[in-house]
């Protein structure tokens, strides 16, 4: 079979599985015209429909149903194969797509990923840093890094970060006028910035518990972000208090600009996690990664 009957079948199979042209692009690093344009010569070759383009997602006609059960097989051994041959390569090579929130690319992932770089400069990873879940399968990523408990069960998970903490602080002077909340009912009173969450796009119910008991509370206040270093310097300008990530403010609770409250109902919550589809054979780059991720975690 000739290179471009390949190449239009690999690009076939590329926009069926990524249900877009726009994503199945950006992924090989191509134009949506020339994808277009390959998907066109292969139906016209075939004498069938294989895609069916609608203005939100493409759909897989039955006749490219039936092409991509033999297709998907196919490139998935060949793409093993390759694999494998890489692997006798003195150091991994490839590509990598990785999602993950900014807090978790900041303290867990990109020291790692520089450590990859130095360690395996071959190896080329995107990063693409998002507050919302992402369904990785879907927007055609390798992995994604999110805390324990927002993982799908189907994936499989590796823990590459310690447990976090939710605090609640403000400003000196702002307690100073308000006082400060001894239960976490006392919010209720208080000024409090929130967060819009990136997922179901609700606001934040603050979540407490001590001995086993469980407190949640919606709380009003004069801002709502989706930025936790808004929030901190909302609270650090006296606008209210802010829950944020304990790291985040430690240097602002150590030097007294902000003053931790309500620090007995903070328990920890589960850390990052590396989160990826099963994979028989992982690519060599996929598996660096996998390595210095463990070797790194320090848990």
């Amino acid at each position: 079979m000739l290179n471009d009957e390949l190449s239009d079948l690999a690009n076939f199979a590329a926009v069926a599985d990524a249900r877009s042209f726009t994503r199945a692009a950006a992924k090989l690093g191509k134009s949506q015209s020339a994808l277009s344009q390959s998907v066109r010569r292969l139906e016209e070759r075939l004498k069938q429909r294989l895609l069916t383009r609608t203005t939100r997602s493409v759909m897989p006609t039955p006749a490219g149903e039936q092409l991509l059960s033999t297709l998907r097989p196919a490139l998935g051994e060949i793409e093993a194969q390759l694999n494998a041959l890489s692997e006798l390569r003195e150091l991994p090579s490839g590509s990598l797509r990785l999602t993950a929130g900014r807090h978790a690319v900041e303290t867990v992932l990109w020291p790692a990923l520089l450590r990859l770089n130095t360690r395996y400069p071959d190896i080329k990873v995107e990063v693409s840093i998002e507050p919302a879940l992402t369904d990785i399968v879907i927007e055609q990523y390798d992995a994604g890094v999110r805390r324990g408990e927002q993982i799908a069960r189907d994936m499989i998970a590796l823990r590459i970060g310690p447990d976090l903490r939710m605090v609640v602080v403000g400003c000196p002077a702002y307690l100073a006028e308000h006082g400060i909340p001894v239960e976490p009912q006392d919010l209720t009173h208080h000024r409090c910035c929130n967060i819009r969450l990136p997922t179901s796009g609700g606001l934040y119910a603050w979540e407490f518990e001590r001995d086993g008991r469980s407190v949640t509370v919606n709380v009003d206040g004069p801002f709502v972000l989706n930025d936790m270093r808004l929030l901190i310097d909302a609270a650090l300008h006296g606008a209210g208090l802010a829950i944020v990530l304990e790291d985040m403010v430690a240097p602002f609770t150590a030097d007294g600009r902000l003053v931790r409250v309500l620090e007995d109902w903070s328990p920890p919550i589960s850390g990052y996690h590396l989160y990826y589809p099963n994979r028989r054979h992982p690519s060599p780059a996929f598996a660096a990664l996998l390595k210095e991720l463990r070797a790194n975690s320090h848990l």
